[in-house]
């Protein structure tokens, strides 16, 4: 049995996306967020194989949330829900440590095959967005700067933009300050960025994170 935690602003959607999953032999909806401060708090309470998440959604969301997850619960795999299209939120997300992105505009059996592949392990993504990453490398855009940071650089940089400190960074990755503090500066160095808030106003600008996201904590 996959025991799931769904995670999503909209009520009504939620009750939808718990009756196809609740209609699975081998999966059971085991908790619910609202927001990104619910789902921290529901993963501190309880164990579940699978997460879905909502890029969009109140207090702490979008990649810096997924990158905040991933640091806590690093074996927890999260699937991405999400409305957004573009195959760019997909690789962000990815980047950050997610283990899948659907669609909302999906078929339910790819949200189905997305859950079930990342709960073995694996890693999904819808077929639409499947074939805009296809066609990317096959014709690839002028590289943006952030597209030059590695794995880790990424996920330190979304904690950064999302308010937390060095030492709460390090403390999360079980990384020395020192660690993180190169990799930040490694971060503004490929971006050109003097600050933190520098750097949010690169995220907003590159869409890497929502216009109206505010950082969680001193910058």
């Amino acid at each position: 049995m996959i025991d799931l935690l769904i995670a999503d602003d909209h009520a009504i959607f939620r009750e939808g996306l718990r009756q196809i999953l609740a209609a699975q032999a081998d999966m059971r909806v085991s908790g619910e967020a609202s927001d990104g401060d619910g789902v921290l708090s529901r993963l501190r309470q309880g164990r579940f194989d699978v997460l879905i998440l909502d890029m969009s959604m109140p207090n702490r969301g979008g990649v810096a949330l997924i990158a905040q997850i991933r640091a806590l619960h690093p074996r927890l795999p999260i699937l991405v829900l999400s409305m957004h299209q573009e195959h760019q939120y997909a690789v962000q997300a990815i980047r950050a440590g997610a283990a899948g992105y659907v669609v909302k505009a999906s078929p339910s059996a790819e949200l189905l095959e997305g859950v079930r592949r990342v709960a073995r392990g694996g890693t999904y993504v819808s077929e639409s967005i499947a074939e805009r990453l296809v066609r990317d490398l096959r014709e690839p855009e002028q590289r943006l700067p952030h597209a030059e940071f590695t794995a880790r650089e990424f996920q330190i940089f979304h904690m950064l933009i999302a308010g937390l400190r060095v030492s709460d960074i390090a403390r999360a990755l079980n990384l020395s300050e020192k660690t993180v503090s190169t990799h930040k500066t490694r971060i503004q160095q490929k971006i050109d960025a003097h600050s933190v808030a520098e750097m949010v106003r690169y995220a907003v600008k590159h869409r890497l994170i929502e216009s109206g996201e505010e950082p969680v904590g001193p910058g």
